[in-house]
Protein backbone atom coordinates (compact mmCIF):
# COMPACT_ATOMS: atom_id res chain seq x y z
CA UNK A 1 0.00 0.00 0.00
CA UNK A 2 1.28 3.44 -0.84
CA UNK A 3 2.37 5.43 2.20
CA UNK A 4 0.19 8.47 2.88
CA UNK A 5 1.60 11.92 3.51
CA UNK A 6 1.00 13.22 7.01
CA UNK A 7 -1.29 16.19 7.55
CA UNK A 8 -1.07 18.73 10.37
CA UNK A 9 -3.55 18.77 13.24
CA UNK A 10 -5.16 21.96 11.99
CA UNK A 11 -5.47 20.44 8.54
CA UNK A 12 -7.31 17.42 9.92
CA UNK A 13 -9.89 19.62 11.61
CA UNK A 14 -10.57 21.48 8.39
CA UNK A 15 -10.53 18.33 6.26
CA UNK A 16 -13.17 16.31 8.08
CA UNK A 17 -15.63 15.05 5.50
CA UNK A 18 -14.70 17.88 3.14
CA UNK A 19 -17.55 20.07 4.33
CA UNK A 20 -17.62 23.86 4.35
CA UNK A 21 -17.74 25.40 7.81
CA UNK A 22 -18.00 29.17 7.54
CA UNK A 23 -20.51 31.63 6.16
CA UNK A 24 -17.96 33.17 3.81
CA UNK A 25 -17.09 29.73 2.43
CA UNK A 26 -20.76 28.87 1.95
CA UNK A 27 -21.24 31.96 -0.20
CA UNK A 28 -18.11 31.32 -2.26
CA UNK A 29 -17.48 28.86 -5.07
CA UNK A 30 -17.66 25.11 -4.62
CA UNK A 31 -14.03 24.05 -4.91
CA UNK A 32 -13.38 20.73 -6.63
CA UNK A 33 -9.85 19.36 -6.40
CA UNK A 34 -8.16 17.25 -9.04
CA UNK A 35 -4.67 15.88 -9.47
CA UNK A 36 -4.02 15.14 -13.13
CA UNK A 37 -1.02 14.20 -15.26
CA UNK A 38 -0.01 17.31 -17.18
CA UNK A 39 3.59 16.09 -17.44
CA UNK A 40 5.29 12.71 -17.39
CA UNK A 41 4.31 9.43 -19.02
CA UNK A 42 0.55 9.93 -18.72
CA UNK A 43 0.46 13.55 -19.87
CA UNK A 44 -1.45 12.86 -23.09
CA UNK A 45 -4.28 11.16 -21.23
CA UNK A 46 -4.07 13.59 -18.33
CA UNK A 47 -4.55 16.63 -20.53
CA UNK A 48 -7.57 15.01 -22.17
CA UNK A 49 -9.08 14.23 -18.76
CA UNK A 50 -8.62 17.86 -17.74
CA UNK A 51 -10.41 18.94 -20.92
CA UNK A 52 -13.40 16.82 -19.91
CA UNK A 53 -13.47 18.25 -16.40
CA UNK A 54 -13.15 21.81 -17.70
CA UNK A 55 -15.98 21.37 -20.23
CA UNK A 56 -18.26 20.01 -17.51
CA UNK A 57 -17.39 22.84 -15.11
CA UNK A 58 -18.09 25.39 -17.84
CA UNK A 59 -21.48 23.83 -18.58
CA UNK A 60 -22.43 23.72 -14.89
CA UNK A 61 -21.46 27.35 -14.36
CA UNK A 62 -23.33 28.42 -17.48
CA UNK A 63 -26.48 26.90 -15.98
CA UNK A 64 -26.06 28.54 -12.55
CA UNK A 65 -23.56 26.27 -10.82
CA UNK A 66 -24.23 23.70 -8.10
CA UNK A 67 -26.74 24.67 -5.41
CA UNK A 68 -26.58 28.19 -6.79
CA UNK A 69 -22.79 28.43 -6.37
CA UNK A 70 -20.15 28.51 -9.07
CA UNK A 71 -17.83 25.55 -9.49
CA UNK A 72 -14.08 26.18 -9.26
CA UNK A 73 -11.61 23.49 -10.32
CA UNK A 74 -8.41 23.43 -8.27
CA UNK A 75 -5.93 21.60 -10.52
CA UNK A 76 -2.52 20.18 -9.65
CA UNK A 77 -0.03 18.37 -11.89
CA UNK A 78 0.95 14.97 -10.48
CA UNK A 79 3.82 14.44 -12.97
CA UNK A 80 2.43 10.92 -13.55
CA UNK A 81 3.87 9.73 -10.21
CA UNK A 82 2.26 8.17 -7.15
CA UNK A 83 4.18 10.30 -4.67
CA UNK A 84 3.12 13.58 -6.29
CA UNK A 85 -0.46 12.27 -6.41
CA UNK A 86 -0.34 11.71 -2.64
CA UNK A 87 1.10 15.18 -2.09
CA UNK A 88 -1.46 16.80 -4.36
CA UNK A 89 -4.57 15.30 -2.79
CA UNK A 90 -3.21 15.90 0.70
CA UNK A 91 -2.64 19.54 -0.21
CA UNK A 92 -6.04 19.86 -1.86
CA UNK A 93 -7.68 18.75 1.39
CA UNK A 94 -5.40 20.34 3.95
CA UNK A 95 -4.30 23.60 2.33
CA UNK A 96 -6.78 24.36 -0.45
CA UNK A 97 -9.75 23.13 1.62
CA UNK A 98 -11.58 21.77 -1.42
CA UNK A 99 -15.21 20.75 -0.92
CA UNK A 100 -15.08 17.81 -3.32
CA UNK A 101 -12.50 15.79 -5.26
CA UNK A 102 -12.39 13.94 -8.58
CA UNK A 103 -9.91 11.32 -9.72
CA UNK A 104 -6.69 11.26 -11.76
CA UNK A 105 -5.70 9.21 -14.80
CA UNK A 106 -4.75 5.54 -14.44
CA UNK A 107 -5.30 2.88 -11.82
CA UNK A 108 -1.71 3.37 -10.69
CA UNK A 109 -2.46 6.92 -9.52
CA UNK A 110 -6.05 6.25 -8.47
CA UNK A 111 -4.92 3.86 -5.73
CA UNK A 112 -3.12 6.53 -3.65
CA UNK A 113 -5.86 9.04 -4.45
CA UNK A 114 -8.45 6.58 -3.16
CA UNK A 115 -6.43 5.97 0.00
CA UNK A 116 -6.35 9.71 0.72
CA UNK A 117 -10.09 9.98 0.05
CA UNK A 118 -10.80 6.99 2.29
CA UNK A 119 -8.68 8.34 5.12
CA UNK A 120 -10.48 11.69 5.20
CA UNK A 121 -13.97 10.62 4.17
CA UNK A 122 -14.11 12.18 0.71
CA UNK A 123 -16.14 10.93 -2.23
CA UNK A 124 -13.86 10.06 -5.18
CA UNK A 125 -15.17 9.41 -8.68
CA UNK A 126 -12.48 7.98 -10.97
CA UNK A 127 -12.52 8.43 -14.75
CA UNK A 128 -9.68 5.95 -15.31
CA UNK A 129 -9.10 3.68 -12.32
CA UNK A 130 -10.72 0.29 -12.79
CA UNK A 131 -8.01 -2.25 -11.96
CA UNK A 132 -8.70 -5.01 -9.40
CA UNK A 133 -6.17 -3.39 -7.05
CA UNK A 134 -8.33 -0.26 -6.96
CA UNK A 135 -11.45 -2.19 -5.97
CA UNK A 136 -9.40 -4.16 -3.44
CA UNK A 137 -9.27 -0.99 -1.33
CA UNK A 138 -12.98 -1.73 -0.75
CA UNK A 139 -13.88 1.91 -0.20
CA UNK A 140 -17.58 2.62 -0.59
CA UNK A 141 -16.83 6.26 -1.39
CA UNK A 142 -15.10 5.36 -4.66
CA UNK A 143 -16.66 4.64 -8.05
CA UNK A 144 -15.06 3.81 -11.41
CA UNK A 145 -16.87 5.84 -14.05
CA UNK A 146 -16.59 3.60 -17.10
CA UNK A 147 -18.96 0.94 -18.45
CA UNK A 148 -16.85 -2.05 -17.39
CA UNK A 149 -14.15 -3.05 -14.94
CA UNK A 150 -10.66 -3.51 -16.32
CA UNK A 151 -10.73 -7.31 -16.14
CA UNK A 152 -13.67 -7.36 -18.56
CA UNK A 153 -12.29 -4.89 -21.09
CA UNK A 154 -11.03 -7.40 -23.67
CA UNK A 155 -13.84 -9.95 -23.43
CA UNK A 156 -15.63 -8.25 -26.32
CA UNK A 157 -12.57 -9.02 -28.48
CA UNK A 158 -12.74 -12.66 -27.48
CA UNK A 159 -16.45 -12.80 -28.29
CA UNK A 160 -15.86 -11.22 -31.70
CA UNK A 161 -13.13 -13.72 -32.60
CA UNK A 162 -15.26 -16.67 -31.50
CA UNK A 163 -18.10 -15.39 -33.68
CA UNK A 164 -15.95 -15.90 -36.79
CA UNK A 165 -16.39 -19.19 -38.67
CA UNK A 166 -13.96 -21.74 -37.24
CA UNK A 167 -11.98 -21.91 -40.47
CA UNK A 168 -11.42 -18.15 -40.51
CA UNK A 169 -10.34 -17.56 -36.93
CA UNK A 170 -6.67 -16.89 -36.18
CA UNK A 171 -5.02 -20.05 -34.91
CA UNK A 172 -2.27 -18.39 -32.88
CA UNK A 173 -2.02 -15.30 -30.69
CA UNK A 174 0.80 -13.33 -29.06
CA UNK A 175 0.38 -11.25 -25.91
CA UNK A 176 2.62 -8.49 -24.57
CA UNK A 177 1.56 -6.26 -21.70
CA UNK A 178 2.87 -3.58 -19.42
CA UNK A 179 2.82 -4.51 -15.72
CA UNK A 180 0.56 -1.50 -15.10
CA UNK A 181 -2.49 -2.38 -12.95
CA UNK A 182 -4.74 -1.16 -15.80
CA UNK A 183 -3.30 -3.34 -18.54
CA UNK A 184 -1.98 -6.55 -17.05
CA UNK A 185 -5.27 -7.81 -15.51
CA UNK A 186 -7.03 -7.55 -18.87
CA UNK A 187 -5.06 -10.26 -20.66
CA UNK A 188 -5.50 -13.45 -18.55
CA UNK A 189 -9.34 -13.57 -18.93
CA UNK A 190 -8.97 -13.11 -22.68
CA UNK A 191 -6.24 -15.74 -22.93
CA UNK A 192 -8.45 -18.21 -21.06
CA UNK A 193 -11.32 -17.63 -23.50
CA UNK A 194 -9.18 -17.84 -26.63
CA UNK A 195 -7.38 -20.97 -25.43
CA UNK A 196 -10.75 -22.63 -24.83
CA UNK A 197 -11.72 -21.66 -28.38
CA UNK A 198 -8.62 -23.38 -29.77
CA UNK A 199 -6.50 -20.28 -30.41
CA UNK A 200 -3.01 -21.17 -29.23
CA UNK A 201 -0.81 -18.75 -27.24
CA UNK A 202 2.63 -18.65 -28.87
CA UNK A 203 4.08 -15.74 -26.88
CA UNK A 204 3.19 -14.07 -23.58
CA UNK A 205 5.36 -11.38 -21.99
CA UNK A 206 4.89 -8.86 -19.18
CA UNK A 207 7.24 -5.88 -19.35
CA UNK A 208 7.85 -3.01 -16.89
CA UNK A 209 5.73 -0.01 -17.82
CA UNK A 210 8.79 2.25 -17.77
CA UNK A 211 10.71 0.07 -20.27
CA UNK A 212 12.52 2.53 -22.59
CA UNK A 213 12.99 0.10 -25.49
CA UNK A 214 10.22 -2.30 -26.47
CA UNK A 215 11.91 -3.62 -29.59
CA UNK A 216 12.91 -6.96 -27.94
CA UNK A 217 9.27 -7.65 -27.08
CA UNK A 218 8.14 -6.55 -30.53
CA UNK A 219 10.75 -8.72 -32.26
CA UNK A 220 9.72 -11.71 -30.16
CA UNK A 221 6.15 -11.28 -31.38
CA UNK A 222 7.41 -11.06 -34.96
CA UNK A 223 9.41 -14.27 -34.55
CA UNK A 224 6.40 -16.03 -33.03
CA UNK A 225 4.52 -15.56 -36.29
CA UNK A 226 1.28 -15.08 -34.36
CA UNK A 227 -1.78 -14.38 -36.48
CA UNK A 228 -3.36 -12.24 -33.74
CA UNK A 229 -1.62 -9.71 -31.48
CA UNK A 230 -2.88 -8.37 -28.14
CA UNK A 231 -0.98 -5.39 -26.71
CA UNK A 232 -1.50 -4.34 -23.09
CA UNK A 233 -0.34 -0.77 -23.57
CA UNK A 234 -0.86 2.34 -21.46
CA UNK A 235 0.03 5.01 -24.02
CA UNK A 236 0.37 5.97 -27.67
CA UNK A 237 4.22 5.83 -27.55
CA UNK A 238 4.11 2.20 -26.43
CA UNK A 239 1.87 1.22 -29.35
CA UNK A 240 4.06 3.26 -31.67
CA UNK A 241 7.14 1.32 -30.57
CA UNK A 242 5.54 -2.03 -31.44
CA UNK A 243 4.20 -0.77 -34.77
CA UNK A 244 7.58 0.60 -35.85
CA UNK A 245 9.20 -2.81 -35.34
CA UNK A 246 6.34 -4.66 -37.02
CA UNK A 247 6.63 -2.41 -40.09
CA UNK A 248 10.41 -2.72 -40.23
CA UNK A 249 10.14 -6.50 -40.08
CA UNK A 250 7.28 -6.66 -42.62
CA UNK A 251 5.16 -8.48 -40.07
CA UNK A 252 1.44 -8.35 -40.75
CA UNK A 253 -0.80 -10.10 -38.22
CA UNK A 254 -4.38 -10.77 -39.28
CA UNK A 255 -5.75 -8.76 -36.37
CA UNK A 256 -4.32 -6.50 -33.67
CA UNK A 257 -5.81 -4.87 -30.59
CA UNK A 258 -4.32 -2.56 -27.95
CA UNK A 259 -5.78 -1.71 -24.55
CA UNK A 260 -4.88 1.98 -24.86
CA UNK A 261 -3.48 4.17 -27.61
CA UNK A 262 -5.88 3.68 -30.53
CA UNK A 263 -8.55 5.39 -28.41
CA UNK A 264 -6.59 8.66 -28.45
CA UNK A 265 -7.92 9.95 -31.76
CA UNK A 266 -5.61 12.22 -33.72
CA UNK A 267 -2.77 11.72 -31.23
CA UNK A 268 -2.72 8.05 -32.28
CA UNK A 269 -2.99 8.59 -36.04
CA UNK A 270 -0.33 11.32 -35.97
CA UNK A 271 2.09 9.10 -34.06
CA UNK A 272 1.92 5.94 -36.18
CA UNK A 273 0.82 7.47 -39.49
CA UNK A 274 -2.71 7.64 -40.82
CA UNK A 275 -2.23 4.67 -43.16
CA UNK A 276 -1.00 2.46 -40.34
CA UNK A 277 -4.12 2.92 -38.24
CA UNK A 278 -6.17 0.79 -40.61
CA UNK A 279 -7.64 -2.26 -38.88
CA UNK A 280 -6.42 -1.38 -35.37
CA UNK A 281 -8.89 -2.34 -32.63
CA UNK A 282 -9.41 -0.98 -29.12
CA UNK A 283 -12.05 -1.71 -26.46
CA UNK A 284 -14.15 1.36 -25.85
CA UNK A 285 -17.05 2.58 -23.73
CA UNK A 286 -17.93 5.76 -25.60
CA UNK A 287 -18.35 7.00 -29.13
CA UNK A 288 -19.07 10.46 -30.50
CA UNK A 289 -22.14 9.18 -32.35
CA UNK A 290 -23.80 7.48 -29.38
CA UNK A 291 -27.34 8.57 -28.56
CA UNK A 292 -26.62 9.00 -24.86
CA UNK A 293 -27.37 11.67 -22.29
CA UNK A 294 -25.98 15.09 -23.37
CA UNK A 295 -23.52 13.40 -25.75
CA UNK A 296 -24.28 15.55 -28.79
CA UNK A 297 -23.89 18.65 -26.61
CA UNK A 298 -20.57 17.40 -25.26
CA UNK A 299 -19.23 16.64 -28.74
CA UNK A 300 -20.24 19.98 -30.23
CA UNK A 301 -18.78 21.90 -27.28
CA UNK A 302 -15.55 19.91 -27.36
CA UNK A 303 -15.05 20.61 -31.06
CA UNK A 304 -15.88 24.29 -30.63
CA UNK A 305 -13.28 24.68 -27.89
CA UNK A 306 -10.51 22.31 -28.95
CA UNK A 307 -11.06 21.86 -32.69
CA UNK A 308 -10.50 18.74 -34.75
CA UNK A 309 -13.13 16.19 -35.71
CA UNK A 310 -15.53 14.15 -33.61
CA UNK A 311 -13.58 11.02 -34.43
CA UNK A 312 -10.41 12.55 -32.97
CA UNK A 313 -11.84 13.20 -29.51
CA UNK A 314 -9.80 11.18 -26.98
CA UNK A 315 -11.92 8.87 -24.83
CA UNK A 316 -10.47 10.29 -21.62
CA UNK A 317 -12.40 13.53 -22.13
CA UNK A 318 -15.93 12.00 -22.08
CA UNK A 319 -14.90 9.77 -19.19
CA UNK A 320 -13.99 12.84 -17.13
CA UNK A 321 -17.12 14.66 -18.31
CA UNK A 322 -19.14 11.66 -17.08
CA UNK A 323 -17.52 12.04 -13.64
CA UNK A 324 -18.81 15.60 -13.54
CA UNK A 325 -22.28 14.55 -14.65
CA UNK A 326 -22.51 11.99 -11.84
CA UNK A 327 -21.19 14.43 -9.26
CA UNK A 328 -23.75 17.00 -10.39
CA UNK A 329 -26.62 14.52 -10.16
CA UNK A 330 -25.53 13.44 -6.68
CA UNK A 331 -25.45 17.04 -5.44
CA UNK A 332 -28.82 17.78 -7.02
CA UNK A 333 -30.37 14.65 -5.55
CA UNK A 334 -29.12 15.24 -2.00
CA UNK A 335 -29.10 19.07 -2.05
CA UNK A 336 -25.73 18.79 -0.34
CA UNK A 337 -21.99 18.88 -0.89
CA UNK A 338 -21.28 16.95 2.31
CA UNK A 339 -19.13 14.04 1.25
CA UNK A 340 -20.71 11.51 3.60
CA UNK A 341 -24.17 12.44 2.37
CA UNK A 342 -23.06 12.03 -1.23
CA UNK A 343 -21.42 8.68 -0.52
CA UNK A 344 -24.64 7.35 1.03
CA UNK A 345 -26.52 8.24 -2.17
CA UNK A 346 -23.88 6.84 -4.52
CA UNK A 347 -25.01 3.23 -4.49
CA UNK A 348 -28.79 3.57 -4.73
CA UNK A 349 -28.86 5.68 -7.87
CA UNK A 350 -28.61 5.11 -11.61
CA UNK A 351 -26.88 8.03 -13.28
CA UNK A 352 -27.17 9.38 -16.80
CA UNK A 353 -23.87 10.06 -18.58
CA UNK A 354 -22.45 10.53 -22.07
CA UNK A 355 -21.23 6.91 -21.71
CA UNK A 356 -24.76 5.70 -20.99
CA UNK A 357 -26.58 4.82 -17.75
CA UNK A 358 -24.34 3.87 -14.83
CA UNK A 359 -24.67 2.45 -11.34
CA UNK A 360 -22.10 1.04 -8.93
CA UNK A 361 -21.55 -1.82 -6.51
CA UNK A 362 -20.31 -1.26 -2.97
CA UNK A 363 -16.63 -1.52 -3.99
CA UNK A 364 -17.04 1.00 -6.80
CA UNK A 365 -17.32 -1.45 -9.70
CA UNK A 366 -19.61 -0.33 -12.51
CA UNK A 367 -22.81 -2.21 -13.25
CA UNK A 368 -23.33 -2.02 -16.98
CA UNK A 369 -23.24 -3.71 -20.35
CA UNK A 370 -19.46 -3.51 -20.74
CA UNK A 371 -17.23 -2.28 -23.52
CA UNK A 372 -17.61 -2.54 -27.27
CA UNK A 373 -14.98 -2.83 -29.99
CA UNK A 374 -13.90 0.13 -32.08
CA UNK A 375 -11.81 -0.28 -35.22
CA UNK A 376 -9.94 2.25 -37.31
CA UNK A 377 -11.32 2.12 -40.85
CA UNK A 378 -10.61 4.67 -43.58
CA UNK A 379 -9.07 7.17 -41.18
CA UNK A 380 -11.84 7.12 -38.57
CA UNK A 381 -13.06 4.82 -35.84
CA UNK A 382 -16.22 2.73 -36.11
CA UNK A 383 -18.00 0.38 -33.72
CA UNK A 384 -17.65 -3.15 -35.09
CA UNK A 385 -18.84 -5.25 -32.13
CA UNK A 386 -21.33 -6.23 -30.77
CA UNK A 387 -23.35 -6.63 -33.92
CA UNK A 388 -26.51 -5.02 -32.54
CA UNK A 389 -24.76 -1.63 -32.34
CA UNK A 390 -22.14 -2.01 -35.08
CA UNK A 391 -21.46 0.91 -37.42
CA UNK A 392 -19.42 -1.25 -39.80
CA UNK A 393 -18.39 -4.87 -40.26
CA UNK A 394 -15.09 -5.78 -38.67
CA UNK A 395 -12.21 -5.52 -41.13
CA UNK A 396 -10.56 -8.95 -40.99
CA UNK A 397 -7.88 -9.67 -41.84
CA UNK A 398 -6.40 -6.21 -41.48
CA UNK A 399 -4.53 -4.90 -44.54
CA UNK A 400 -0.73 -4.94 -44.69
CA UNK A 401 1.09 -1.95 -43.22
Amino acid sequence: MVALAALTASTLLLAACGSTTTTSQAKGPIKIGVSVSLSGDFSGDGKAILQGYQLWAHDVNQSGGLLGRKVELVVKDDDSTTQQTITNYSTLIGTDHVNLMVGPFSSLLTIPAEQIAKRYGYLLLGPAGGAPTVFAENYNGYAFVQPASVVDNLLSFGAMLKSLPAGQRPTTVAYATSNDPFTQPQLPPLQKELTAAGIKSVYYQVFPDETPDLSPEALAIVHSGAQAVVLGTTSVPQVQAFVQTFIQQHYNPKIIIATSGPDQGSAFSSAIGAKNTEGFLVPEGWTATANTYQNSKFVSEYLAKYGGTANAIPSDAPEAYSVGQILQQLVQKTHSINNQTLIKALHDTTFNTVQGPMSFTSDGSPVGSGTFLVQWQGGSTKIVWPQNIEQAKVEYPKPAW
